[in-house]
């Protein structure tokens, strides 16, 4: 079963650009948003398994947005975007339940690379298994 992906971010060319890298490795994008407030009316209502979420966007900005969906949903997997230079936010959005983050611009495998640690997915982008008998990384 595909990961299910909302793309929130306000710029039309990069929900765009996060699509299409998304689209490639056969994860299913169910929903795009322009801003934070459509963000969590469709998190909310479409319930995905990853959310990206640009940080500065109007009508509600990514923080906030982020803040709301966390609270609705507390196991949210939501990842930020952000530009260069937001450091201080990028802080903020982890304090606040964002599980990493993806500086703009970025390259289509460092996207996938935070995708795959947020999710605990394996390279084929499946779930990650323990060996039978074991914890991760646990030596017999």
């Amino acid at each position: 079963m595909a990961v299910r992906v909302l793309i929130v971010d306000d710029a039309l060319f990069m929900r765009s650009m996060i699509r299409d890298i998304f689209s490639r490795e056969g994860f299913e994008v169910v929903g795009e948003a322009e801003n934070g407030a459509e963000a969590v009316r469709l998190h909310r209502d479409l319930k995905p398994d990853l959310t990206t979420m640009d940080i500065v966007m109007p009508v509600l900005d990514g923080l906030s947005a982020l803040r709301e969906v966390v609270r609705m949903d507390p196991r949210a997997n939501v990842i930020m975007v952000s530009a260069l230079g937001q450091e201080s936010l990028i802080a903020e959005a982890i304090e606040a339940g964002a599980r990493d983050f993806i500086v703009k611009p970025f390259q289509a495998s460092r996207v996938l690379k935070v995708v795959q640690s947020a999710l605990g997915l394996d390279e084929r982008f499946r779930p990650r298994v323990p060996p039978a008998g074991g914890s991760p990384g646990s030596r017999r």
